[in-house]
């Protein structure tokens, strides 16, 4: 007598597309960063350097403002800026914030001061126009951060986070990001983080090409900067 063994039709299950997008838009990813940092560089290298100089003979050294961030996964890394602020910024900003209840509330909802006392004047024309973040492409080849994706976060930043921190380290942090391009310090920081968990959740690089497009209007016009 034969035996009939039925087998159950099992419906095939769609893996489900992790935090921060597929291993291959990753790597995509990771080349359109290389291209636009390296062509950077390439093609950009002097006026980096004039500007360095400009720093270095309006307030000396040093030219390079560094400060630890978090990074992809949680990761801390060495964050790069043109220097902005005066030498003793932390404290200068502390006794402000002391001495004037207005400007701790917006520090409060912002994270950043219309008026920061610490901001040199050379320091206030490179923010206006974000020349300050130029540094930043060597943080992008050297594999600390994207052309876009979350700004990179500070410590004292990171609860402000809540629930959106695992999108923040789904990914590399960026020079721009949906931040940028809608309202930057106009914006409060909880509604940026909900932002930057809106850009990981819907990660393409169609998108990012769109968001580094936007962004190079809103920087011409100093929307939003501080």
């Amino acid at each position: 007598m034969s035996t009939h063994l039925s087998r159950t039709p099992h419906r095939a299950t769609a893996r489900p597309v992790p935090v921060g997008g597929s291993r291959l838009l990753q790597v995509a990813k990771r080349a359109m960063d290389i291209l636009m940092a390296g062509s950077f560089f390439l093609f950009l290298g002097w006026a980096y350097a004039l500007i360095a100089l400009g720093v270095l003979l309006t307030s000396g050294a040093p030219v390079i403002y560094v400060q630890p961030r978090y990074g992809r996964n949680g990761r801390i890394f060495r964050f790069y800026k043109f220097r902005t602020m005066a030498p003793d910024a932390d404290a200068v900003l502390a006794r402000h914030l002391r001495e004037n209840d207005a400007a701790r509330r917006e520090w409060e909802k912002f994270q950043k001061l219309d008026q920061d006392p610490r901001i040199t004047r050379f320091g206030a024309i490179l923010r206006r126009y974000s020349i300050d973040e130029f540094p930043q492409f060597w943080n992008v080849l050297k594999g600390d951060m994207s052309m876009v994706g979350p700004r990179p976060c500070m410590f004292a930043q990171k609860e402000l986070y809540g629930p959106y921190w695992a999108y923040y380290c789904a990914v590399r942090p960026g020079i721009t990001g949906l931040w940028q391009i809608s309202g930057r310090n106009e914006v409060s920081y909880r509604r940026r983080a909900a932002m930057d968990a809106e850009y990981v959740a819907k990660l393409s690089l169609l998108r990012d090409l769109v968001i580094v497009l936007k962004t190079f209007r809103v920087v011409l016009g100093a929307r939003g900067s501080r």
